[in-house]
């Protein structure tokens, strides 16, 4: 028993046929809500004055907070002065706990709590929070599905942040860091709070899963035995969410899927429907909404060659691609230079988002644009010289240096001689914290380090279009990685698409096609559903 709670015998980690479930449980910061960034800003502007106010004043050299390491290690789903006093420890630090009436100046474990709370509460007056699309679709098909659903959070601000992100109607019930401090219950990497939410659900912990961010959260998982606990992975630690006990581990909510016989299953690109099962919808959402069309290049309007300068767009994609654009706003997205994938594709009917969306420019008479990461070139610069020096006895590389990123191809490379173009990239990245590595199909992207992808330029794109409301269908049709990011953020609101390749990775799109020559017959698919749609006249009623 813990806490009057029964604890189930079997082990979440356990092999064997997934569970049929009753109930989902979902943590809410990081996995229901993108409130992360605002958590990390506070706790960082917090340990940063405190960190330099002990220099200054007693001469002590400690190392700074660091936002990654030290906030998913000490703080990440624990309740905040449980936060504030782990991270202390890490440091050698011992300060009174203090009471949690004392003000947000006063040097104890409740002051240093109440100053971050003072931070995060003034963040979230200013902000919007939001929620993760592939989360709310989840959650909307659990429901459809007959499932219960709650929400668990060790934040006392748990109430305030999900009505901010008007999202508390979307769960039966909520379990957080006030109900913890009421009950005298025990925050993660305890189940107590896990345990008191299935009981809030009438759901037995083996007929629940758990969808957590936090390795303090998955180890509460395993330890109250759900019977599956899930991992998501948005900030590259999937080695230890899995080692803390997660069974399955996902980048994204919107990878997941209920089945027909009530359990959850990882999409992948094996396992996704083709677009023809998906007519029938497709023939739906078209009938009531204006289509939006995204399209990556590589991969999906070109097949994927050796050598990266010939893929070159045939005349019959140019022609079903312009042909598209006569009915509706179509875009090509792409890691690719903006001038360079301009040149390639030549249509100077479409929109254009290069360089993964950093750079965006639309046909002649739109006037707006985008830049983004400008103040990065310099770094790049410098980056691209280490790289071609450190990499120039490797046979089969490239170097590309695109405005906004630098691409190290490896396709052609020996495969004993791979982990040695990571090498080197990475120590070249070291010296370099500005930037971030991102990857694609035998290809290392390296970027500026700021929150900006495929995705958010779709969104973007959309917002200037004045087609971000109801009554669109935005489709995004892409192969890479880093098209994933487009799945991600249209999930539940349009259609990601996927063009098969060989892997067998995790993906959140909806449906898939084989190869470019598919993606042919599916624009030209679309237009004829198009044109069909203008030709019909409208229903007066």
């Amino acid at each position: 028993m813990v806490n009057g709670h029964r604890v189930p015998q079997s082990t979440t980690g356990a092999a064997g046929p997934l569970p049929a479930l009753a109930g989902v449980l979902f943590d809410m910061d990081g996995v229901v809500t993108d409130t992360a960034t605002a958590h990390i800003a506070a706790w960082q502007r917090l340990f940063t004055e405190f960190l330099q106010g002990r220099a200054s004043g007693g001469g002590e050299t400690l190392s700074p907070f660091d936002p990654d390491r030290d906030y998913r290690r000490y703080i990440d789903g624990k309740p905040r002065y449980e936060g504030v006093g782990s991270f202390l420890d890490s440091r050698g630090i011992e300060l009174p706990y203090g009471d949690e009436s004392d003000p947000p100046e006063r040097e104890t474990i409740c002051g240093l709590g109440n100053r971050k709370n003072d931070y995060f509460n003034a963040w979230l007056k200013e902000n919007r929070v939001e929620v993760y699309p592939g989360t709310r679709r989840l959650i909307m098909e659990l429901r459809q599905g007959g499932l219960k659903v709650a929400v668990f959070s060790a934040s006392r601000n748990a109430a305030a942040v999900l009505d901010n992100a008007q999202a508390a109607e979307l769960f039966d019930v909520s379990v957080d860091g006030s109900d913890l401090a009421e009950l005298g219950l025990p925050g993660k990497p305890e189940p107590a709070m896990l345990l008191e939410a299935a009981s809030r659900l009438n759901v037995e912990p083996e007929q629940a899963a758990v969808l957590e961010d936090a390795i303090a959260g998955v180890e509460a998982g395993k330890r109250g035995g759900f019977g599956l606990v899930i991992g998501v992975d948005r900030d590259n630690h999937g080695n230890e969410l899995k080692k803390a006990g997660a069974r399955l581990v996902v980048r994204d909510v919107a990878e997941l899927v209920l089945n027909s016989d009530q359990t959850l299953k990882v999409k992948t690109l094996a396992n996704l429907p083709a677009v023809e099962e998906g007519r029938k919808e497709l023939r739906q959402r078209l009938a009531t909404g204006t289509p939006v069309v995204f399209l990556d290049y590589d991969g999906t309007l070109t097949p994927i060659v050796e050598d990266h300068t010939r893929a070159l767009l045939g005349a019959d994609m140019r022609r079903a691609v312009t042909e598209l654009a006569r009915h509706c706003k179509v875009a090509i997205v792409s890691g690719r230079d903006l001038k360079k994938l301009q040149e390639l594709v030549g249509i100077e009917s479409v929109f254009y988002a290069g360089s993964h969306g950093f750079e965006i420019a639309g046909p002649q008479g739109w006037s707006k644009s985008l830049e983004k990461g400008a103040d990065f070139l310099p770094e790049l610069d410098r980056v691209e010289e280490r790289l071609r020096d450190g990499l120039s006895g490797i046979e089969g590389h490239a170097v590309e240096r695109k405005r906004f990123s630098i691409a190290v191809h490896y396709r052609r490379v020996d495969e004993k001689d791979v982990p040695q173009i990571e090498d080197v990239v990475e120590r070249v990245l070291a010296d370099h914290q500005g930037l971030h590595r991102g990857l694609g199909k035998k290809v290392f992207e390296i970027q500026p380090g700021i929150a900006w992808n495929k995705g958010r330029a779709v969104l973007w794109l959309l917002e200037q279009l004045g087609l971000d409301g109801p009554g669109v269908v935005p489709f995004y049709v892409g192969d890479d990685i880093t098209d994933e990011y487009a799945f991600r953020a249209l999930a539940g609101r349009g259609l990601g698409i996927a063009v098969r390749d060989h892997e067998s990775r995790p993906t959140a799109a909806d449906y898939a096609l084989a190869d470019p020559g598919e993606v042919k017959s599916f624009l030209e698919l679309l237009v004829t559903l198009a044109a069909a749609k203008e030709k019909t006249p409208p229903d007066r009623g």
